[in-house]
């Protein structure tokens, strides 16, 4: 590049300028110089990087290219990544040179630098040790054998037994059609199996029917292939009948045939192959790069126990403090064990209101150094006081009233087991005033506000009470110490001993320890270890609590994260969902660190994901990026025009290339192929939500984009209905419910499944009524609907469908109080499948106008509800009786599953939501699972 010249545009602006000479630096600090056009696109630059590389040292070290990002300097001197490799050369305005760094952080907002900056010893201990344990994972995953290695890629989806064997019962000695195909062939064979015949059956009897149709010379095994669902990463195998998944379940009972492909196992190997070149580059890339391990270093310690002094720290001054003059500023301390005060709260001086108030003082707590927990807590309130002046005078002081400020939480003992000594700088959270008046937030984060420049601060100092550092002994000192006469070391000792004897507890009641109340590492070890005998489908259904309870975790490196992480290793399916229920909190900055650094040693330990994980990364992106343009467009153009400009825009082929072949973030074993741009649109709701197409050779799929709208309630309401279908199913009682996906995806963004061939009830009644007032009362509509959709001897079985499934949200809504229910968050398939929703209010926590609840009945069940299940018949009580029955059994099975609910919606409260968060909101599901419902005929 010539001298003097700094920038790209400078260049371009030249006549003549068609080429550059650029240096590249990449990961393994080898420097490359050569020319390029100005016309490349940063994708054709990074194949000339790995071409000229090719002949440099270490270049056994990179990764696949699509692992790297290239990162610049731009004309306001920050750095940038360029992202979009689409774009050409001449576009940018950089300051060279380019350089290459590790692109999977891009998956997950955070990169390598950020968790380098902390300069914190935990942090690199962490990530040491989770990259050591994840990439070992990785490498025992590749030496399994093919049906654990297919269990990890591709678990069956399988509903529980007790339903399966109950079909059976229904469908007795009735055979269902297949389709079959095999991989390459567009020849289809259709087989009639017994539902409750092995997949080996099955691909036996297409083998037999491939060699009388086609006469192959060599005899082909059923060992050899393996069914999968076509258009999808699903396979059938394993020793469960065809019944027993779910995807033939469902085929079975909306009277769809299913569609199968055979697939040889050399291609499977041959995936398999792939993933291990990938995982054994990494391993090599570590083995070379790995330290030497740092000799030990000896000091003296002494026991915590053998010091008998009350426990003392010095509050020394604040930093960026913004309260009113008028007020006095005040701190107040406590010391917590989990929710329990563990003495006396403490309280400062007041000083007067100032940027930098100085407190200069010795708080001591009523609480020895040798009675601390091992998990101590110090917790602060930074608050203003106020003199509230009386009109009228009396001899009375005037009251005072205390205005939150901030406030913070550090633990006693660091994450080595040794009491903290020296200056704290604690940056402090915002406080929110509640009902309860508590200044201390003992639930709250032990991490400091990572945005200082905008938080007031506090400075600590914890003393050197002795000249060497103090150590709250571990499990191993504690017999000796009990020799020692000393009593409690030795309660102590026998209680531990006796919880590592203890019996395990069944998860449903284990999962209550992980509360914040419980913070002791001996209860919450004792709790992974009864949470070990979770099946995957089992943790599964956990999988949002057990992500939010990592937020009650004092330190780094726990046993949930590591349980967390090994299960995911050993499920892509839980892995998958893992990962997005992490990544859609990283913008909450109190677990931003906690959850980036997961989110890293996850992505270690799964280097072949990592360009599936960004190509679903990259497609939310455009995704939001399409729905700010539609909501820019609707505020200046008609519905039709931003339409028709949304589709133009789609059609771009930036967009097509990122929105296309996608793994959906709602179903990893569906592959989102080919948008239809023509069948893309936009609902009129207040955020303007997406709804997006997509086609393959088989079929069609929907997902709706939102964005601004927080999706976590209704993960949380859609997670609690699955798990009552998958109780009722395992008492043999369907009840034909239908728990869409959804899922969070960031800040107030998610996806959400579109239901085919479905409609809101009050659409239906619209449209089958002469009058648009008068639809609501027309009690014949959804019968009508249902006759011209399920002609026939099938109108039957979609009132049987329609039945169940009322008596199924009937109950759950009444369970989970879910309020504003109306006709347009109804909604029934074509088959006579009802399903809820639009779940923003729950737990009771009704719309109410002018005082007045507009909830008037506990759930819905209108007249034309009781009309379909009456098939029509003002009498017919037969029907309603049943309806009743089911309604009544459902409700008696989850009474006796409460504990669950209670526990799952507790452990919920870390998530923030806001008709979440006090024990109110808990006790009304208590209240609702404990009472007696009478559902009267009508």
């Amino acid at each position: 590049m010539p001298p003097g010249v700094y920038g790209m545009q400078d260049v371009w602006e030249r006549e003549g300028w068609q080429q550059i000479n650029i240096e590249f630096l990449l990961p393994t600090g080898i420097y490359l110089n050569f020319p390029v056009a100005r016309s490349d696109t940063i994708s054709t630059i990074k194949k000339m990087v790995w071409k000229n590389a090719r002949n440099e040292p270490l270049f056994s070290a990179l990764s696949d290219p699509d692992a790297y990002v290239f990162t610049c300097i731009n004309m306001t001197a920050e750095r940038e990544e360029l992202e979009d490799e689409q774009r050409r050369l001449c576009f940018f305005i950089a300051v060279l040179p380019f350089w290459l760094c590790s692109k999977w952080h891009k998956t997950f907002s955070t990169g390598h630098h950020e968790f380098d900056s902390q300069k914190n010893h935990e942090v690199n201990e962490f990530r040491t040790k989770m990259r050591t344990f994840c990439e070992e994972r990785a490498q025992v995953r590749q030496m399994l054998p093919w049906e654990p290695w297919m269990e990890f890629n591709f678990p069956c989806d399988l509903e529980p037994c007790s339903v399966v064997a109950q079909s059976g019962k229904s469908h007795s000695g009735k055979k269902i059609l297949v389709n079959v195909k095999f991989e390459g062939s567009e020849e289809t064979f259709v087989l009639q199996q017994d539902p409750q015949d092995l997949p080996m059956f099955l691909k036996r009897n297409a083998l037999r029917k491939k060699s009388t149709v086609f006469r192959p010379a060599k005899q082909e095994k059923p060992e050899d292939y393996t069914l999968q669902v076509n258009g999808r990463w699903e396979f059938i195998y394993g020793k469960y009948p065809l019944c027993q998944f779910k995807y033939i379940f469902t085929c079975l009972h909306g009277g769809i045939t299913p569609h199968l492909t055979m697939v040889h196992h050399s291609v499977i190997i041959k995936y398999q192959e792939e993933q291990g070149g990938l995982s054994n580059q990494v391993s090599r890339t570590r083995a070379q790069s790995k330290p030497p391990p740092l000799p030990l270093k000896r000091q003296n310690t002494s026991s915590l126990w053998s010091i008998h002094e009350p426990f003392y720290i010095y509050l020394l001054q604040g930093s960026r403090v913004n309260a009113d003059e008028g007020m006095k500023l005040v701190v107040q301390a406590g010391l917590f064990h989990g929710s329990e005060l563990l003495c006396k709260v403490v309280t400062s001086n007041e000083v007067s209101v100032c940027s930098e108030p100085v407190w200069d003082q010795k708080l001591v707590f009523d609480i020895g150094v040798s009675d601390l927990p091992r998990m101590s807590r110090l917790c602060f309130a930074l608050y203003g006081v106020i003199e509230k002046t009386k009109k009228r005078p009396t001899k009375k002081k005037n009251k005072r009233a205390d205005c939150p400020l901030a406030w913070v939480n550090t633990m006693v003992f660091d994450y080595k087991d040794q009491l903290k000594t020296g200056e704290f700088s604690l940056s402090t959270w915002p406080s929110v005033p509640d009902d309860k008046g508590d200044l201390l937030n003992p639930m709250g984060t032990v991490e400091k506000n990572p945005n200082i420049d905008s938080t007031a601060g506090l400075l600590i100092r914890f003393p050197n009470i002795r000249p060497h550092p103090l150590y709250y002994p571990p499990i191993e000192k504690l017999n000796e110490l009990g020799m020692n006469c000393e009593k409690v070391v030795a309660t102590k000792e026998e209680m531990v001993c006796l919880l590592r004897k203890w019996q395990e507890l069944p998860a449903i009641h284990a999962l209550e320890l992980l509360d914040y109340s419980f913070p002791d590492p001996h209860v919450r070890s004792f709790t992974i270890r009864c949470l070990r005998n979770l099946r995957n489908d089992e943790l599964f259904q956990y999988l949002l609590q057990l992500v939010q309870v990592l937020k009650y975790e004092s330190y780094l490196d726990c046993d949930l994260t590591c349980f967390l992480l090994e299960r995911a290793l050993s499920n892509k399916k839980i892995g998958h969902f893992l990962f997005w229920h992490l990544r859609s909190e990283m913008h909450v900055p109190s677990v931003s660190l906690r959850f980036g650094l997961i989110l890293e040693a996850y992505c270690r330990g799964s280097i072949f994901l990592i360009k599936s994980l960004m190509k679903q990364n990259e497609a939310l992106n455009k995704m939001k990026a399409l729905n700010d343009f539609v909501k820019s467009g609707s505020q200046k153009a008609t519905r039709i025009q931003t339409t028709e400009d949304m589709k133009v825009c789609i059609k771009q082929d930036t967009y097509m290339e990122a929105l296309s072949d996608v793994v959906s973030p709602l179903n990893p074993s569906i592959v989102l192929c080919e948008l239809c741009a023509d069948k893309c649109k936009f609902m009129d709701s207040k955020m303007k939500p997406l709804w997006l197409m997509y086609k393959d050779k088989y079929d069609h799929v929907g997902i709706i984009f939102k964005n601004g709208d927080d999706l976590r309630q209704d993960m949380l309401t859609l997670q609690m209905i699955q798990l009552m279908d998958v109780l009722w199913k395992t008492e043999g009682l369907d009840l034909r419910m239908l728990p869409y996906g959804c899922l969070s995806t960031g800040n107030k963004t998610g996806l959400i499944e579109v239901v085919k061939n479905s409609d809101t009830i009050a659409n239906i009644q619209r449209n089958n009524s002469n009058s648009a007032a008068t639809a609501a009362f027309n009690k014949d509509a959804l019968l009508n609907w249902l006759k011209s959709k399920n002609p026939g001897d099938k109108l039957d079985q979609a009132i049987e469908e329609f039945t169940l499934s009322c008596a199924g949200y009937c109950v759950a809504t009444y369970v989970l109080g879910i309020g504003d229910r109306h006709s347009d968050n109804i909604m029934i398939r074509e088959t006579g499948q009802l399903f809820h929703i639009d779940f923003g209010h729950f737990l009771g926590n009704f719309k109410s106008k002018f005082g007045i609840n507009r909830e008037r009945v506990p759930f819905i069940l209108t007249y034309d509800f009781v009309h379909v299940i009456q098939e029509g018949r003002t009498n017919n009580s037969e029907k309603f009786e049943r309806f009743r029955e089911c309604c009544e059994q459902a409700y008696k099975i989850l009474c006796r599953n409460g504990t669950l609910f209670v526990n799952l919606f507790a452990l919920m409260k870390a998530a923030g939501l806001p008709e979440l968060s006090s024990s109110k909101d808990i006790q009304y599901l208590k209240v609702r699972i404990a009472q007696t419902v009478i559902i009267y005929y009508p």
